[in-house]
């Protein structure tokens, strides 16, 4: 597998009831942390219900993220397109890009949350018909074709953008996939990257990660787009780290039971259904169904390589950001993912971790030579200075 991505997927998910102004502060000082600790990129949900997920206009967080951070790249995760009139959704996509001199991303779906789209009156088959429509129209929007077009909710007449993408030839665009192949689907017609939401959330979705990419594939084929590149593929996967498993456990006792409680009983997502009645049941849940990770780095790296032979191979791991542990807690487990983890995936040809471990032993190996060496020189120096002062 090339040089692996890490990043994040940040929908949020706050327990409903805190201040929801210290939450996204909590969230841009992740932000920070994450462009800290070297992270390639993070997504940002668009949700508009529900109490947890608080963030309605991701292209917003992004430009303040924007002006918080230097290095990491910055998407929607997702633009919910069936919910807005197309142009206007490429129209913010390209400012964003200029504004954030290339770190934008647009990543689209037909929108998560039923309670969002039945304020509109949409329900979700009308949802995932829209994306359809409405991602060709985007699509073509960025590529420079002046669209005139009646959907089923809005009219666009000689539609053009007006400025270019500040990326040639335009920004990474990725399309979701959480259970039904709509995502895959359309990556593969438009040659966009792939963001498995769902896929690592339960064992059904783990399973079908291969099928997910021969659905790009095929797609790509049919509509003769070049061999898709796995490099856009990105998983989104569970994890809380600590220095030991006992620890680690201990941290998420903190909140992730009112995780646990939104999906399954708040939220009407039921392809991101979990299990579990009490704590116990909650983490042994993440860890035995393979969804994820709550322990050691050592647990996380054996993670994404489980995610690596199961998928065939992928660009980039983006852990869900969630508060199953406090603030503290949560940063030291990105701390270790970015020091303990993230280096034994990325390299070219050998690994981070590799290297330097190479490096050890060549030093080890040599360390008695080297030592009488040094011994010689520190001898010889000194024998010098007492001939320079018996001169004298």
């Amino acid at each position: 597998m090339s040089r692996l991505r890490f990043g994040v997927f940040l929908a949020p998910f706050h327990p409903a009831g805190q201040n929801p102004t210290l939450a996204m502060q909590r969230d841009l000082r992740l932000m920070e942390h994450l462009d800290h600790l070297g992270y390639d990129e993070a997504w940002i949900g668009e949700h508009h219900s529900a109490g947890s997920e608080i963030i309605a206009s991701p292209e917003i967080f992004i430009a303040a993220a924007a002006e918080r951070t230097r290095a990491i790249k910055l998407g929607t995760g997702v633009t919910s397109v069936s919910y807005h009139n197309p142009l206007w959704v490429a129209d913010r996509m390209v400012m964003l890009d200029h504004l954030t001199r290339g770190r934008s991303m647009l990543g689209v779906g037909p929108g998560s949350l039923p309670t969002d789209s039945a304020m509109i009156g949409l329900n979700p088959t009308d949802t995932r018909e829209l994306l359809d429509i409405n991602f060709d129209i985007i699509m073509r929007l960025l590529a420079g074709e002046t669209v005139t077009e009646q959907t089923p909710t809005h009219k666009l007449v000689d539609a053009q953008l007006q400025l270019r993408p500040y990326t040639e030839p335009r920004f990474d665009v990725a399309v979701a996939a959480v259970a039904s192949p709509t995502g895959p689907r359309l990556a593969g017609r438009y040659g966009t990257g792939l963001l498995s939401i769902g896929a690592t959330l339960t064992q059904e979705g783990f399973d079908a990660l291969a099928h997910h990419w021969n659905v790009v594939e095929e797609r790509a084929a049919h509509y003769g787009q070049p061999a898709p590149d796995r490099s856009g593929w990105r998983l989104v996967g569970l994890m809380h780290i600590a220095e030991t498993r006992e620890q680690a456990y201990k941290d998420v006792e903190y909140g992730i039971e009112q995780w646990f409680t939104y999906f399954q009983k708040v939220a009407a997502f039921p392809q991101m259904a979990v299990d579990g009645s009490n704590i116990r049941e909650m983490i042994d849940f993440i860890n035995e169904a393979g969804i994820g990770a709550i322990g050691t780095p050592e647990d996380a790296r054996a993670q994404v390589q489980r995610l690596a032979d199961q998928s065939g191979g992928f660009g980039a791991m983006l852990l869900l950001a969630h508060e199953w542990a406090t603030p503290e807690a949560t940063k030291r487990s990105y701390e270790l993912i970015a020091q303990d983890v993230m280096p034994h995936f990325q390299g070219h040809g050998i690994s981070h971790h590799e290297s330097t471990l190479r490096a050890k032993q060549r030093a080890r190996d040599t360390r008695s030579g080297h030592a009488e060496q040094q011994l010689a020189a520190v001898e010889r120096m000194t024998e010098k200075y007492a001939e320079e002062v018996a001169d004298n």
